[in-house]
């Protein structure tokens, strides 16, 4: 098994993410990619012409994956940024809250070379779990359709 990715579970009506790393940041790196690959079917074939920053703040681990997930589907949404890569560049506190502070890479969404994948209204607690080990980190949600 490789040390970081991810993958889809299954679901009866949303959909259902796996994804997991050596740490939370390749955790969350992976999240992010998942993410992106379910709004956009050719993500392999996204370049890297546009980056940004984007920032999450959470008052624990899920809250954290939650605002995290939420930026990057704003990204999306507002910024119209296919990420292909997505970085944590940080994971930190700040008084009581956790903050996660990354870059996505990737180019405008354009429909005649990006195929749509399938629309994500928002992330969700639902099912939502972090497990850690000495070895890996995973992470389960629920992207609401």
């Amino acid at each position: 098994m490789s040390n970081k990715g991810f993958e889809f579970l299954e679901h009866t009506s949303d959909v259902y993410v796996r994804a997991y790393g050596r740490n939370v940041s390749e955790a969350f790196e992976e999240a992010g990619r998942a993410l992106f690959s379910v709004l956009v079917r050719n993500l392999e074939t996204v370049r890297e012409v546009r980056e940004l920053e984007v920032r999450a703040v959470g008052y624990d681990k899920q809250s954290l994956l939650y605002d995290w997930l939420e930026k990057l589907l704003l990204v999306f949404q507002l910024e119209k940024l296919v990420a292909s890569r997505v970085v944590v560049l940080e994971v930190s506190s700040s008084g009581e809250d956790l903050v996660i502070r990354g870059k996505v890479f990737g180019e405008d969404f354009d429909p005649t070379t990006h195929i749509p994948g399938i629309d994500v209204k928002s992330p969700t607690y639902w099912l939502m779990e972090i497990k850690e080990s000495e070895s890996e980190v995973e992470v389960r949600f629920v992207l609401d359709i």
